[in-house]
């Protein structure tokens, strides 16, 4: 096991910056996150981990030890890519067996080994037959395999499942976490699902144009978002923003919007100096935390039904509120009529107050 710093690690390509001056630290045995949308620098970061890329700027640490300067052998850790990186004409034995090779391991111990962990992994009787042969829940074992063989200090995945249907994604994410469980080996997994990220990770890293935005466990970062990204990067659907103005006196507050007004006085002491009269405000709320209510309850707001989704459980549905399109999760059997007007409240004690800028008021 070990612990991972990065202090004020930069990497640019040319005039881009694809990370800047990240300063991060993943604790010793912790399953951690890198979540983002495409080119926000979450694999790069990866790679400057595991010495495929050299930093600008910046020092990487394993167990207090400085590595920015060694290569991915010398940091003893172990990568497990999207497309897998299995050789073809290889077996899968000797693909699981190479690291394994490379570091001198005689071959009646290399076979002990691999023999030993794909039996672990369920692909024992897969030995003899080659990439080609597997599906690709077969070789995503097979990689992972490859990637414990040989005791590293570090797991590092690079969206490891994105080539897998729904149905094997989940039983692999299932896997992957009982896996880092039973191990108990440092994991970085980067991964642009919200999802995957929650259900796997002990702590999650928000990314953005090179940027971490906001660290912490899942639920801690789903239920307190620091800026309207993170707000609406986590969560499916994501969170609600709502455009409305804040109208303060000495001893009332409220949220007003042309089609409802919200009262928020008990947040009056918390109102920081300089959120003034009549400021533009996003009002945050997530989908789950808004209530269907009767036609003109104080602080519901009205809003025409667009789409119903029906999903089993729950039903989604989305709301026109004026030019803003507003998710409701629903756990009924009587969805509302199309086209129809549905009142929602919110729960005042879960809403979030966003500047304009898209920083987090309250």
């Amino acid at each position: 096991m070990a612990k991972i710093t990065l202090e004020h690690l930069s990497k640019h390509f040319g005039p881009v910056i694809a990370v800047n001056e990240i300063d991060l630290t993943i604790e010793d045995g912790e399953f951690f996150a890198l979540l983002g949308p495409s080119g926000c620098g979450k694999t790069t970061t990866l790679r400057l981990i595991a010495g495929l890329e050299k930093p600008t700027k910046g020092r990487i640490l394993i167990d207090e030890q400085d590595v920015t300067a060694l290569t991915p052998r010398e940091r003893d850790v172990a990568m497990v890519f999207q497309d897998y990186a299995l050789y073809p004409h290889m077996t899968i034995l000797d693909n699981i067996a190479y690291p394994l090779k490379v570091r001198g391991v005689p071959r009646e111990e290399r076979v002990r080994r691999v023999r030993e962990v794909a039996q672990n992994l369920q692909i024992g009787e897969l030995l003899d037959r080659r990439p080609g042969q597997l599906s690709g829940g077969q070789q995503q074992r097979a990689a992972v395999a490859r990637a414990v063989v040989h005791h590293p200090r570090v797991f590092l995945f690079d969206e490891p499942l994105s080539n897998l249907d729904a149905k094997l994604r989940l039983e692999a994410r299932a896997f992957l976490k009982h896996l880092q469980r039973e191990v108990g080996v440092t994991s970085v997994y980067v991964t642009h699902d919200q999802a995957e990220a929650m259900a796997l990770a002990d702590r999650i890293a928000v990314m953005n144009h090179g940027r971490i935005l906001q660290v912490g466990s899942p639920l801690d970062v789903y239920r307190h978002p620091r800026n309207t990204f993170v707000a609406q990067f986590l969560g499916s659907p994501p969170m609600n923003l709502i455009p409305c103005r804040l109208h303060r006196t000495a001893d009332r507050a409220r949220l007003v919007a042309s089609t409802f007004e919200l009262d928020i006085s008990f947040l009056q002491g918390r109102l920081p100096a300089g959120a003034r009269n009549d400021m533009p405000i996003f009002l945050g709320i997530r989908p789950e935390h808004l209530t269907p209510v009767a036609v003109g309850t104080p602080g519901a707001i009205p809003g025409e039904v667009y789409v119903v989704q029906p999903l089993g459980a729950e039903t989604l549905v989305d709301l026109l509120v004026e030019d803003t399109s507003v998710a409701v999760r629903l756990f009924t059997d009587e969805p509302p009529a199309q086209h129809g007007t549905l009142w929602v409240l919110p729960d005042i004690h879960r809403i979030h107050l966003y500047q304009e800028s898209g920083e987090i008021l309250i």
